[in-house]
């Protein structure tokens, strides 16, 4: 299964996919840290993230508009070599400034590689789930989170290493070119169908087919199950986003070093996360959807209660490498059944817009939260916290078992 040809690829298309995110985000606030700019102005540049919750808006675009000079690499490939280029180029024109006094360019810049990064991950999603068939999905997702998570490795990690050798300029530089291996990945692999072009009458026509028609054919299809999965998509990755924002200072106030969370929770983690992410496409292939969707739904749910009692211990390694195994175990497995399950509720005349409006929707909510999570924090503390985001986690296991009984895997 995962020897198939399109499975590695997403591996590669994953790394591309990666890549830029923590780079306009932590990685990019670190940055700015260094270089003297106050908090008030590296909060401003968490408003960068909407970017990726609205690309459903121009996904209609990425599905149906060709792009004149790369029609022959197909509408997939051309889109996303498009996105490819542009955030090389947007990376590259980040590490010739200088942050302290360019920060207004260097503030359009990360909103252009945001902006192209997004449009990436619309086309990769729609070409991940053209390119095979339904049983190869779990597969197909596991590698795509095993590629996003080697490119967040050392978006993280490596930029800082290179930066505290080097520079954050040779660092972002460094990043840029890495995208020559997407871009590869791109010219080498084929179009996943030949699609036929469209015509439209009007732009009325392309406004009916483009945006009201995937909408309208998803709720027709599904019917009265239509509101409760868009709910479940919404509801699914609360617990573990609202939880995820407050793991880092919980690890520092704990008493944890930099290199206790760089050793266990990074690295170690990552590993943990690549297992439970194979794991999780394989009971996909084995089982189908339903089961491992709620499997994760429980086991994310669970592992909070995990950090609720690592809050009450003095600060113990091997309990932190416990809580952190469980945790990353849970939240690759319930990834890959997500994206697989994600993958499912499109249909294959409007991939692209359908599944940019179930991922805009898998992350606001989540982000809306947990921009409350350190009040919580403040005024209960972390063992309250994270006993919450457990609970958080109770409406995806309902909904999940519901959906279960109502649509055949």
């Amino acid at each position: 299964m995962y020897s198939h040809p399109r499975v590695v690829a997403m591996l590669f298309l994953g790394f591309s996919a990666g890549l830029p995110l923590l780079l306009v985000f932590s990685t990019l606030t670190a940055w700015l840290t260094e270089e003297g700019l106050s908090r008030t102005a590296i909060g401003f540049f968490a408003w960068v993230g909407i970017t990726y919750s609205i690309k459903v808006i121009w996904a209609p675009v990425v599905d149906h508009v060709s792009l004149p000079g790369l029609r022959k690499l197909g509408q997939r490939r051309s889109w996303i070599l498009l996105a490819q280029l542009g955030i090389a180029a947007g990376l590259i024109a980040m590490s010739q400034l200088e942050p302290a006094k360019q920060l207004p360019l260097l503030a359009m810049l990360a909103v252009f590689v945001a902006f192209c990064s997004a449009t990436q991950d619309v086309a990769i999603d729609a070409y991940r789930i053209e390119a095979v068939d339904k049983n190869k999905q779990g597969a197909m997702s596991a590698t795509y989170i095993l590629g996003y998570r080697l490119a967040m490795l050392m978006a993280g990690a490596g930029a800082f290493y290179i930066a505290e050798f080097k520079s954050w300029n040779v660092s972002y530089l460094t990043m840029g070119l890495l995208l020559l291996s997407g871009i590869a990945t791109t010219l080498l692999i084929s179009e996943p169908l030949k699609r036929k072009p469209r015509h439209y009458e009007s732009f009325k026509q392309w406004i009916h087919m483009s945006v009201v028609a995937p909408f309208k054919e998803f709720f027709t299809r599904y019917g009265r199950l239509a509101l409760i999965i868009l709910c479940l998509v919404g509801f699914y990755r609360l617990s573990d986003i609202t939880m995820g924002i407050m793991a880092n200072p919980f690890y520092l106030d704990m008493g944890y070093s930099k290199l206790d969370i760089a050793n266990i929770g990074k690295i170690f983690g990552f590993v943990m996360t690549i297992v439970g992410a194979g794991a999780g496409g394989v009971l996909v292939v084995r089982y189908g959807i339903y089961g491992p969707l709620l499997l994760g739904g429980i086991l994310v749910a669970s592992t909070n209660l995990l950090f609720v009692v690592l809050s009450t211990l003095e600060p113990s390694l091997p309990w932190l490498a416990i809580v952190i195994s469980a945790d990353n175990l849970s939240g690759g497995l319930a990834g890959a059944a997500f994206i697989a399950y994600l993958s499912s509720m499109t249909s294959a005349e409007h991939t692209a817009t359908q599944y940019a409006l179930f991922s805009s929707l898998m992350t606001l909510p989540a982000k809306f939260l947990s921009g409350f999570s350190g009040l919580v924090v403040d005024a209960q503390g972390y063992a309250i916290f994270f006993l919450l985001a457990a609970f958080l986690g109770i409406p995806a296991i309902l909904l999940t078992m519901y959906l279960k009984n109502s649509i055949k895997s």
